[in-house]
């Protein structure tokens, strides 16, 4: 297979020490984990320079073997019961206005991990009462039992992400399914009306332009509120391999079809992930609906 050439206009910045230390220590202290750095962000310089990072829970071994996540999978490790506390407190000591919280999947436990999410979640609203929070869930197993028990904690969002178009999953997720996760986001929108649901697309695995609007339908359907979508960086060679690098003008052609389908927010763009400028977005929607109701 031929290697595809880096193009000019994917710019991403190497973080430096000095911008990440503060953070880091924290984490550190807390002996906490994040998304961010499990799976080579490409933003984690500058979300860790802005003080902000999406905090990982339950551990960062995964259960499952996706082939597009730099998450190292194998046997997981035992709850933290400390954890929860450790993420609030850290939260309140970098000040967020917003916490994103998210997993790697728990196969291995019955409520795929829901309970520490709704420790944590609890824990949060207990330290920061003022701040929004979001979550990333994995797909607790196609189990609605576990979600509702995340719902009824009351996290403002809640994000559960599609990754690719059916097509692929075989390749990409062998361990998931494309109807098992829009069948979460399904749920969210049906019993709970003011909890914002939101989801994401790496695009560059092969799919097609009518496919990932073919998605997008998908979501809209299933009520979806937010979604993302952004280019796929292989982690390495052992991972998928990068099919094409999806031009920016591509990114604001599908921003727009997804805005005029009724999607609240579409972030897209290269460098777009699932909460990259997560709070940016749900001050937007706070906003636009406060203007639809005066």
């Amino acid at each position: 297979m031929n290697k595809i050439n880096h193009p000019d206009w994917l710019t991403i910045p190497a973080p430096s020490d000095k911008t990440m230390g503060r953070v880091k220590r924290l984490l550190d202290k807390g002996g906490l984990h994040t998304v961010c750095e499990s799976a080579n962000c490409p933003n984690v310089g500058e979300c860790f320079a802005n003080r902000t990072c999406t905090f990982m829970i339950l551990g960062n071994i995964c259960t499952r073997q996706c082939r597009f996540c730099a998450v190292e999978h194998g046997h997981p490790e035992p709850i933290n019961l400390d954890e929860p506390d450790a993420i609030a407190l850290t939260a309140r000591k970098l000040n967020l206005k917003h916490v994103v919280i998210t997993t790697v999947t728990r196969d291995d436990l019955p409520d795929g991990g829901a309970g520490q999410f709704v420790a944590t979640i609890n824990a949060i609203h207990k330290e920061l009462p003022a701040a929004s929070i979001e979550v990333l869930i994995s797909d607790l197993k196609g189990q609605s039992e576990p979600l509702i028990e995340i719902m009824q904690a009351r996290p403002d969002i809640i994000n559960h992400n599609i990754e690719t178009v059916p097509r692929l999953y075989k390749a990409v997720r062998p361990q998931a399914s494309y109807s098992r996760s829009l069948q979460i986001i399904k749920w969210i929108g049906i019993r709970e009306d003011d909890i914002v649901s939101k989801s994401g697309l790496m695009l560059g695995l092969g799919e097609t332009f009518e496919e990932i609007v073919d998605v997008l339908h998908d979501l809209r359907e299933a009520d979806c509120d937010i979604v993302t979508l952004g280019q796929y960086l292989s982690p390495s060679p052992k991972h998928v391999p990068i099919e094409r690098f999806v031009h920016p003008d591509e990114f604001k052609k599908l921003e727009k079809i997804g805005l005029e389908m009724g999607f609240l927010a579409v972030n897209a763009g290269p460098l777009v992930r699932s909460s990259y400028n997560a709070y940016h977005t749900y001050k937007g929607i706070l906003k636009k609906k406060q203007k639809n109701e005066e």
